[in-house]
């Protein structure tokens, strides 16, 4: 198999057994020590996107895993009959036929402290309604999900419209690399922080690396009845270990769980702490056949940006372990139709304040008497009447919502946060009432602020030019206000609160 090809659009409603396709591969990342030759050989060999500029591969970065829904290779060949009945969803008529899909159903987003220490995960619900931080083929809005597979259709629509004798698996190839860089800039743009790294396996890559494993083991809060749709049930609850072929009906099932999709994220999630587990702590690793099995299909598998020093990266997380790895949920508003879709309303401006405060914790201080507030709380008291819209017109994914993320933590309300047109320099424009808040924001750019009839009233609007890569830091390390209280991350609610393992393997629905 051709591992720089892709799988071929195929649009449909079929089952989703994508939702963990990267916690194995992202477990042999996370989990690999005791190298010999042969596994530095391996590990240097996995990667081969330049969908995006790769990070720093030593220290604070923040990783996407990626799990592509697709019925077909990286190639565009139809998955093999055995592995579809696996499956349990679609035949190879049927995914000729058009069921299936290029949906990045697996969204984690995880961030690693410098130095290797507790690290953070957010699942992010692939039912999120979002605008995309560029249209593609005039759809500007969406699931996030959709980015990749909307993405790829139009550049490989594109790439046949200039060579109509592509190569079907250069024409693959391409269709993936704008999958993958629209998955992240989306994730960008939603969460407001810089995406350093990603990885990403599609179902056959799951489903191999399953039987390598032998399956998993998971923990069930109560029994599960026989699922027609995926194909899971469980007799009873508790402990229990699945085989490949189980373990992709677990992680499919969203009917019959109390909050569908979401209930299914956290098995995703369940199942990448047993396979760190299991890797890590039960010894896996020491069986150097089964690592040669492994590395082999991640070779043949697993996708990473080009940039990623694996061999760096893994030396800094050998005490990684599912104690020190904690996940959640990104919040929803509220269930939604929207152009005939079940959806996720979500509010992004929250959003980016928790994953920022999340993995950017502010330093603890003393805290001042009540009764006498700082001066930088004085001064930006008036902040909270502002709304502040943040459109990228530069050349750094995700820096709308990373700025606006940083604004807010100095008392302003998030407006806008998305794209603009190409702007070589920062223009920072205001509406009526908004002159001195403006002008503050202007300054943290260099530039000046300039009224415009166009920005509705108590609106400030920041378009971000290529002059402007990072947030200011006057705006990174300034004091919020006293009324920019921090967020707190929901316990409640249908995405539920944070998925630990107490034993190595949490119990979920």
């Amino acid at each position: 198999m051709n591992r720089t090809g892709s799988s071929a659009p195929l649009w449909g409603a079929a089952g989703k057994a994508a939702y963990v396709l990267c916690c194995i591969g992202a477990a042999l990342v996370l989990a690999i020590s005791g190298f010999s030759y042969f596994v530095v050989k391996s590990v240097d060999d996995i990667g081969g996107s330049h969908a995006i500029v790769s990070g720093p591969s030593i220290g604070a970065q923040n990783i996407l895993l990626m799990g592509l829904e697709s019925r077909t290779d990286w190639d565009g060949n139809i998955l093999p009959s055995d592995v579809l009945k696996a499956l349990h969803a679609c035949n190879a008529q049927e995914v000729a036929d058009g069921c299936g899909g290029n949906d990045t159903n697996t969204l984690i987003l995880i961030h690693i402290p410098a130095g290797g220490g507790k690290a953070v995960g957010f699942s992010v619900p692939r039912d999120d309604w979002i605008t995309y931080p560029t249209a593609y083929d005039g759809q500007s809005q969406g699931k996030i999900d959709q980015a990749y597979g909307l993405a790829m259709a139009a550049a490989e629509s594109a790439a046949k419209q200039q060579d109509p004798g592509i190569s079907q698996d250069q024409l693959a190839y391409d269709g993936n690399e704008a999958g993958r860089a629209a998955a992240v800039a989306s994730v960008e743009q939603l969460t407001g922080v810089h995406i350093d790294h990603f990885a990403e396996l599609n179902l056959d890559g799951f489903y191999e690396l399953a039987k390598v494993m032998g399956g998993v083991e998971v923990c069930l809060l109560h029994p599960v009845p026989y699922d027609p749709n995926s194909g899971f049930y469980a007799a009873h609850a508790g402990y229990q270990h699945l085989d490949a072929k189980m373990a992709l009906a677990f992680v499919r099932q969203r009917d019959g769980l109390a909050n569908g999709d979401l209930d299914r994220t956290h098995r995703q999630q369940a199942v990448l702490d047993s396979v760190i587990k299991e890797l890590q702590t039960d010894g896996a690793l020491d069986d150097l056949t089964k690592l040669q099995d492994l590395l082999s299909v991640a070779q043949q598998y697993l996708i990473t940006d080009a940039g990623w020093n694996l061999l760096d990266f893994i030396s800094q997380m050998r005490d990684l372990t599912s104690g020190n790895l904690t996940f959640r949920t990104l919040p929803i508003v509220s269930y939604q139709t929207i152009d005939g879709q079940d959806a996720n309303v979500v509010n992004p401006s929250y959003i980016q304040q928790i994953v920022q405060e999340t993995f950017y914790p502010a330093p603890k201080s003393s805290s001042s008497p009540a009764s006498s507030p700082s001066p930088s709380a004085a001064s930006t008291a008036g902040n909270s009447l502002v709304t502040v819209d943040v459109l990228n017109g530069g050349n750094t994914g995700g820096l709308a919502g990373q700025v606006s993320a940083a604004l807010v933590k100095q008392g302003y309300q998030a407006g806008q946060v998305g794209n603009t047109s190409p702007l070589t320099t920062t223009e920072v424009l205001y509406g009526t009432g908004t002159s001195a808040n403006a002008t503050k924001i202007a300054a943290l750019f260099g530039v000046t602020a300039a009224a415009s009839s166009t920005v509705a009233a108590g609106h400030v609007e920041v378009l971000l030019g290529a002059d402007a890569t990072a947030v200011p830091s006057s705006a990174a390390t300034s004091t919020p206000s006293a009324s920019s209280s921090a967020a707190s991350i929901p316990t409640t609610g249908p995405q539920g609160g944070a998925v630990n393992a107490k034993n190595g393997i949490p119990c979920v629905a």
